[in-house]
């Protein structure tokens, strides 16, 4: 099947042509699309040197720092202009090995509207994370399937691939989320229009270089968002139910 990569990048010059080569010896046949924020670093021309190396490249530059949401949006509606059939997300920091595409992208071919390389199923790992960081992400992502009804163990997980025909179901227009929240909105999109979701296990590593783009700011945002949805989805399910 057609296969797009999407990198979203701002500030990886270290770590972009790792990347990039690690995804081309994995999924040889696939395309990639690096969707970078103008970053001051040099990443872009950095892509575009290897993408010419490698072959199959492609530098989307956007005119400033947009957020990881924006950028997806972005890349995915690249993509389906294009006729790719898988959509992968993937980061640049070296967190998500690409070793482990083949198996994502396996699934999505055999039926999966949504792959989730998922840290919390048997197998799954992080590896670089302090105690109290994955104490946090991990009851994050339970109350969030709580609150969502989702039935999922890693909702947040940015590892993904998506269906192309799943994305034109949501609608990409209407996602309106961005970073930690943008993760868990297109999961809960995706589920409620009755798509079916497979976990994958991988291991997370944390970025060995540069900071990270998460903020405890976006991450409450999100959890306000999680909440502001499932009290809605209950007050319209009693609604319903009276009716």
């Amino acid at each position: 099947m057609i296969t797009l990569v999407v990198v979203p990048t701002y500030d990886e010059a270290e770590t972009i042509e790792t990347l990039l080569r690690g995804v081309r010896a994995a999924v040889p046949h696939a395309d990639i699309l690096v969707v970078d924020d103008a970053s001051p670093d040099g990443t872009a021309d950095t892509a575009e040197i290897v993408g010419k190396e490698i072959g199959g490249v492609e530098v989307l530059r956007r005119a400033g720092k947009g957020g990881l949401g924006s950028a997806y949006l972005d890349g995915f509606r690249h993509g389906l202009e294009q006729g790719a059939e898988l959509l992968v997300e993937i980061d640049a920091d070296l967190s998500h090995d690409p070793a482990a595409l083949p198996e994502l992208l396996s699934a999505a071919a055999h039926g999966a509207h949504l792959v989730i390389g998922s840290r919390y199923v048997p197998g799954g790992q992080i590896t670089g994370w302090s105690r109290r960081r994955r104490w946090l992400s991990r009851w994050g992502n339970r109350y969030v399937a709580v609150a969502l009804g989702l039935g999922l163990n890693d909702a947040t997980a940015g590892y993904r691939v998506y269906r192309a025909d799943a994305l034109r179901r949501i609608g990409l227009d209407n996602i309106r989320s961005d970073g930690y929240g943008f993760q868990i909105e297109m999961t809960y999109r995706l589920v409620k229009d009755g798509g079916r979701v497979v976990e994958i296990p991988v291991t997370f590593a944390d970025r060995r270089y540069g900071d990270s783009k998460m903020s405890s700011r976006i991450v409450l945002e999100a959890l306000v968002l999680v909440t502001v949805w499932g009290v809605r989805d209950v007050v319209m399910l009693r609604r319903r139910s009276l009716s």
